[in-house]
């Protein structure tokens, strides 16, 4: 039979279309993971294929413990609004094990003339939502808080295009903030350089404030009276969550709500083109068990890089776009100390280090002051980030250097005596997207030429936001138009938006 006769054939026809559809999410980190549970839900007769090219799923989120230690070698916890990553918990069954930050101590510090001064309450990533604690912050010179406080006078820009955050802040606040202020809030999320980061990309929302009102000092005050501004300093601690067990029992979960036979590890894909019939796509894998899959729909949830090499003879305009979108390296050194080595009150979470310091780290983060159960009694775990776009020489020197240099920077700031007892380093190459000017609109003729195939979808955190929430939102977006697209018909698969949020 070649077309069903009657309604009911018609159903057993579309059942059976749908049990032999084959589906290939490629990439087993967050977003992968995430788009195959998705599929499962949405195509549950379906065979999915998620390939992951190293031998265990996560990507970059994973969980050690050492020597009492619960050492996080990536994101240490996620927004709870978008509520995308809180939601997921949930669905898993790990409501239960949801914490939040503690409540002392909520606060940020920032390096300043080689000491820790608190960021002035209400300032968050990229402005201050109240003016009087900037205005006695020891951050900034009196010239400094003058021309930051002159901002509700500059002329809101006129010009449509897209614009760096340097020069969105410089414009609008001045020189001071930005370098002791701005920059390295920013760099603890992107690790990218300033004047090259697209405002629109990462902070939208202050782009549309400069617009409606002219004035961001002038849009916070008129937040603050409606209640809708968070009085915490730099980030916003209050909106985070994490795991009792660390972000592992995220990565364990989801594993375990897919079938076994789904999830191929040590599976590199190696090349993805349409089947001569124009309807399927065949997907070449590596490894051990070199294969040829042939499937009704593709979601590359791998690194834009990654997409381009294996996109680059099915559509080489596509694989140029995403070629296109630069990444940044890092490390992160985990430094285990006595508390009676710290000779410095701990009343923040962490801080942040200016490049106008000239230190060689990032920010350090004060990981069992922020979260319970992440140091041995007695004890702390910092988290040290080092490299990034602005410091990637770093990344050339030895793991025993590296910490080395994390101690050296981190322990005249805190009176520390004596070094760590327990220590572990990890290097994350070409993992953080580079949001640069004109991103949402490389984002866009992505989304168009990939809206073109219908059946084909990209996500991950290269495209609309960085953090834990956004790759879960990506990769469960890409598995609805997937669905949507073999439900429908290629038309269904329109083009996604550019990213709202940073995280």
């Amino acid at each position: 039979m070649l077309f069903p006769a009657g309604r009911d054939d018609a159903a057993r026809w579309i059942a059976g279309e749908r049990m032999r559809r084959t589906i290939v999410v490629i990439g087993g980190g967050i977003t992968g993971l995430a788009a195959a549970r998705r599929l499962h839900r949405l195509e549950p007769q379906a065979q999915v294929h998620l390939l992951e090219a190293s031998s265990r799923l996560g990507g970059v989120l994973q969980t050690r413990d050492a020597a009492g230690f619960l050492i996080e070698e990536a994101a240490d916890g996620f927004l709870t609004n978008p509520a995308a990553a809180v939601d997921l918990c949930r669905g898993l069954g790990l409501g239960d094990s949801l914490i939040s930050p503690n409540e002392a101590g909520r606060q940020a510090m920032v390096v300043h003339r080689g000491r820790l001064q608190s960021i002035p309450a209400g300032f968050t990533v990229m402005a201050p939502s109240r003016l009087s604690p900037l205005l006695r912050t020891p951050v900034l010179s009196v010239r400094g808080k003058l021309r930051a406080a002159a901002e509700c006078c500059i002329p809101r820009r006129r010009c449509d295009s897209d614009e760096s955050i340097g020069s969105f802040v410089r414009r609008r606040f001045g020189r001071e903030l930005l370098d002791r202020l701005v920059q390295p809030l920013i760099s603890g999320i992107y690790t990218g350089e300033i004047d090259r980061l697209s405002l629109q990309a990462t902070m939208p929302r202050l782009r549309q404030m400069e617009a409606q009102h002219g004035s961001l000092l002038r849009a916070m005050l008129k937040q603050r009276r409606q209640g809708a501004v968070d009085a915490s300093r730099g980030a916003r601690y209050g909106q985070f969550a994490s795991l009792r067990g660390g972000m592992g029992t995220l990565i364990a979960a989801l594993a375990a709500s897919l079938p076994a036979e789904s999830l191929q590890c040590d599976s590199p894909a190696e090349r993805i083109a349409p089947a001569s019939s124009g309807r399927q796509w065949r997907v070449c894998t590596g490894g051990r068990q070199p294969r040829r899959l042939a499937a009704d729909a593709v979601i590359v949830a791998a690194p834009a890089h990654r997409a381009a090499t294996l996109l680059a003879d099915a559509d080489p305009e596509l694989a140029a776009d995403l070629r296109e979108i630069d990444y940044a390296s890092c490390a992160i050194a985990s430094l285990g100390y006595r508390l009676d080595q710290i000779g410095r009150r701990l009343d923040g979470f962490g801080f942040v280090v200016p490049l106008v310091e000239g230190r060689r780290i990032l920010s350090c983060s004060f990981a069992s002051v922020k979260y319970p159960g992440r140091a041995p009694a007695g004890a702390l775990l910092m988290r040290v980030f080092m490299g990034g776009v602005c410091q990637s020489d770093l990344l050339q020197l030895a793991d025993d250097q590296l910490l080395e240099l994390a101690h050296r920077d981190v322990a005249p700031l805190l009176n520390i005596r004596g070094g760590p007892f327990m220590q572990h380093i990890v290097r994350h190459a070409r993992v953080m997207p580079q949001y640069h000017v004109g991103h949402c609109q490389r984002v866009a003729r992505i989304e168009q030429a990939v809206a073109r195939r219908g059946t084909l979808a990209v996500a991950g955190s290269a495209f609309r936001g960085v953090g834990v929430p956004a790759c879960i939102r990506d990769g469960e977006a890409a598995a609805e138009q997937i669905h949507a697209s073999l439900t429908n018909g290629a038309a269904a698969g329109a083009p996604r938006t550019c990213p709202t949020a940073p995280v």
